[in-house]
């Protein structure tokens, strides 16, 4: 596997974007690295399409800077794009063109197709390619865009809601094609809100609320700033009193069918010196469960309605 190298390959500082009085991006700013996987959060309305729009020349923001594999992408749209594959959520295709056609052709926009991923491709996602654009179903429209833009030998794939329309076993075929483009050392910016998949491919993330990225970093490094739960049975029981006192110590539960077992929420930076008192009353089993990314997620929302 390509390591991630500190080469920034989107950079985007403080970006501000406002339709009429509507403000879509307001000072966001976006690092994405060569050879990684970026996951991009967010729900309907956070910024998330503006952004990638931005970052394809399709619009011009009215503040800030942004650089996509070195260029602006406002003044050197056509360079960028044939330098990248763009995967959009809802995929239109050129009706009289077969799928096989349509993959071809923008594999020659972006400098050529490797015909053997392409049919590899073509074998894993199950695809048709002698079928007109008219005749396919959504998911298999969306399956069209993933051959091409995975065939295509650039350095930068962006993916919005990607998997839009494919069933799960087709996820997981997308996930493995992720994996081994990231494996080429290639850099994916990944906006999902299939939390779950972003979960399992992303090397670094990032939050967007109401415009502006609120969170960025590995899943290592956002959980550092969360909570742990402790899930533990001891030897002799637990004063959830005397354990809320503890330091570190956000919440205590007694399970109501033995007084042994007990759960505690902990501030990860305290999650050691809880153990070391959980110690003192002789630890029989224990399991310390990170948040998941959906909860990182959601913590930034908190009583928000995120919308799926």
């Amino acid at each position: 596997m390509t390591d991630v190298t500190d080469t920034p390959v989107i950079e985007a500082h403080g970006l501000r974007k406002t339709f009429g009085a509507t403000v879509a991006l307001d000072s966001l700013d976006l690092t994405v690295r060569e050879g990684e996987v970026h996951g991009f959060l967010g729900p309907n309305g956070a910024g998330k399409s503006t952004t990638i729009r931005v970052l394809l020349g399709l619009l011009r923001a009215d503040a800030g800077s942004v650089r996509v594999l070195g260029s602006d992408p406002w003044a050197d749209a056509t360079a960028i794009h044939r330098q990248l594959a763009y995967v959009p959520g809802d995929v239109s295709l050129w009706p009289n063109l077969t799928g096989g056609e349509v993959v071809d052709l923008l594999g020659r926009l972006r400098g050529g197709v490797d015909r053997s991923r392409r049919d590899k491709l073509l074998e894993m996602f199950d695809l048709d390619p002698t079928k007109r654009g008219r005749s396919y179903s959504k998911g298999n429209r969306q399956k069209v865009a993933l051959v091409a833009a995975l065939a295509s030998d650039v350095p930068l794939l962006v993916l919005d809601e990607p998997t839009s329309g494919l069933d799960p076993l087709m996820e997981k075929v997308f996930q493995d094609a992720v994996r081994e483009v990231r494996a080429e050392g290639r850099t994916v910016l990944l906006s999902s809100h299939i939390l779950s998949e972003v979960e399992a491919l992303a090397d670094r993330v990032s939050i967007v609320r109401k415009g502006s990225v609120v969170d960025s970093g590995s899943l290592a490094d956002l959980r550092t700033l969360t909570r742990t739960s402790v899930a533990v049975t001891l030897a002799t029981p637990l004063s959830p009193t005397d354990a809320r006192s503890w330091v570190g110590v956000e919440s205590v539960a007694v399970d109501d069918a033995s007084i042994h077992r007990a759960t505690l929420v902990v501030d990860t930076h305290h999650v050691g010196e809880v153990l070391e008192r959980l110690g003192a009353h002789g630890i029989q089993a224990i399991t310390c469960q990170p948040p998941t990314l959906e909860e990182l997620f959601l913590a930034q929302y908190e009583t928000e309605v995120v919308s799926a």
